[in-house]
């Protein structure tokens, strides 16, 4: 039996419960909380990087449990490329004030001035290539050995290749032909000076299970996940929010639609989908019968090449 399986049947066993049907769900939070005791127990300057998207807020509900009744015991980092959603700006900066974490922001335009780096240009010009850079940066302005992310391994083909303690060299490069094994949950967190581990507490968890998860806390979250009005525009079958960062042409159909968006990332390069679902049970309805993982409907910027993802997690990208 899993040793995190058996520690929620203790559990249950001393509320004086005689039968033992455990939820799968405690079981995906029993070893995420499992996770995040090992990272604070290996790792001496460990961080949270926070997007303000479902999956990182998850992330700090789950932290939150997994060290309450103190605080939790490391800082939220967002690497802001400038290209932010408004609603999940506001919303990062009112959980870290209800959480009394400590946020630390850089910005990506600061690295673009500071190294010189060439502007994305074009329709949809992305900064997603240049935080790498700003990652790596703010990682040796604070001495970071382990940061701790929300991607899973059912998000996109090279996420499904990394390991849940995913170890980084000292260049920020990730070789997905060399990783550790993580039999029996038994992580290594031993690292060189230099080094950094990646840490994906959510990895087994579907998107699915994090919607139902959510249901189940009742986490709140930015009201853009949820159905809307919004002004888009249609490229390629995609629609995507107008904003200064979108080159708008005369030939370009642009409409407002009642849509929501499954996964937030910069307006750049995030579309949404069409959607009356204004509830997490319609929502969660949607998902079922969903054919398409989030990142295949919605992610422009991983349709550059078939290897886009696995390309920038080479280079430093998380």
């Amino acid at each position: 039996m899993n040793i995190l399986v058996a520690q929620v049947l203790t559990c249950k066993k001393r509320e004086g419960m005689s039968k033992y049907n455990v939820d799968y769900l405690e079981q995906l939070e029993a070893e995420s909380i499992h996770i995040f005791r090992e990272v604070a127990a290996q790792f001496e300057r460990p961080a949270l990087l926070f997007s303000g998207g479902k999956d990182s807020i998850t992330l700090v509900h789950l932290a939150k449990k997994a060290f309450a009744p103190g605080k939790i015991p490391f800082p939220l980092v967002h690497i802001d490329t400038g290209h932010n959603f408004p609603e999940a700006l506001a919303y990062r900066d009112n959980l870290a004030k209800e959480q009394d974490a400590t946020l630390i922001v850089r910005q990506v335009a600061d690295t673009i001035k500071q190294r010189s780096l060439t502007e994305p240009k074009g329709k949809f010009a992305s900064r997603n290539w240049l935080q790498t850079y700003t990652l790596l940066d703010t990682i040796e302005e604070f001495g970071f050995d382990a940061c701790i992310g929300g991607a899973r391994r059912d998000e996109e083909k090279a996420r499904a290749k990394e390991r849940i303690f995913s170890v980084r060299d000292e260049f920020g490069q990730w070789d997905p032909k060399l990783q550790r094994p993580e039999l029996w949950n038994i992580f290594n967190g031993r690292i060189h000076k230099g080094e950094n581990v990646r840490v994906f507490p959510i990895s087994n968890w579907t998107e699915l299970d994090v919607w139902n998860y959510i249901r189940k806390e009742n986490i709140a979250l930015p009201s853009i996940y949820f159905s809307h009005d919004r002004e888009v525009l249609i490229h390629e079958g995609q629609y995507v929010a107008t904003s200064p960062f979108v080159q708008i042409d005369e030939t370009d159909t642009v409409v407002t639609k009642k849509v929501r968006y499954r996964t937030v990332g910069d307006m750049t390069c995030t579309a949404a989908v069409e959607s009356t679902a204004s509830t997490l049970d319609e929502v969660i309805n949607e998902i079922i019968a969903a054919r398409i993982s989030e990142r295949g409907e919605t992610r422009i910027d991983d349709r550059v090449t078939e290897a886009a993802m696995e390309d920038r997690k080479k280079n430093g990208y998380f």
